[in-house]
């Protein structure tokens, strides 16, 4: 499987992205994706996060209400829609992939859960 991400750039403070995370080489099934964000000398830490079958999503605190993950199943990827932007956002976002059926949150947060990676996309949010 590889995963590879778009959509990242630079935008002001209060803007929108939207992120997008293609799969190839095998199809979205049975798996849950997540994205996962890495700012210069921090952890990479946990966004949010949808399981494949029902759809279900998770979301870290500092998101939530301003992110949307959603995926796209004939096209085989996955989004996330950023809105009212900030600079604490700044960070290279990767998509991530685990093997599992049923998605829990305490799952989701862990990187260590997650098979495939992407290689990342950079967003820059402007002060």
């Amino acid at each position: 499987v590889q995963l590879v991400e778009s959509g990242g750039g630079l935008v002001q403070t209060g803007g929108s992205l939207r992120l997008s995370c293609a799969a190839s080489g095998r199809a979205f099934r049975n798996y849950a994706v997540a994205w996962f964000r890495q700012a210069p000398g921090k952890e990479r830490d946990f966004v949010a996060a949808v399981s494949w079958i029902g759809g279900t999503t998770f979301y870290a605190d500092s998101v939530k209400g301003r992110f949307t993950i959603s995926r796209d199943s004939a096209k085989n990827t996955v989004h996330l829609q950023m809105n009212s932007l900030k600079p604490e956002d700044t960070a290279i976002y990767y998509c991530a992939l685990d093997y599992v059926t049923t998605m829990t949150f305490t799952r989701a947060i862990d990187r260590y859960n997650y098979d495939y990676w992407g290689q990342g996309t950079q967003v820059t949010v402007s002060s």
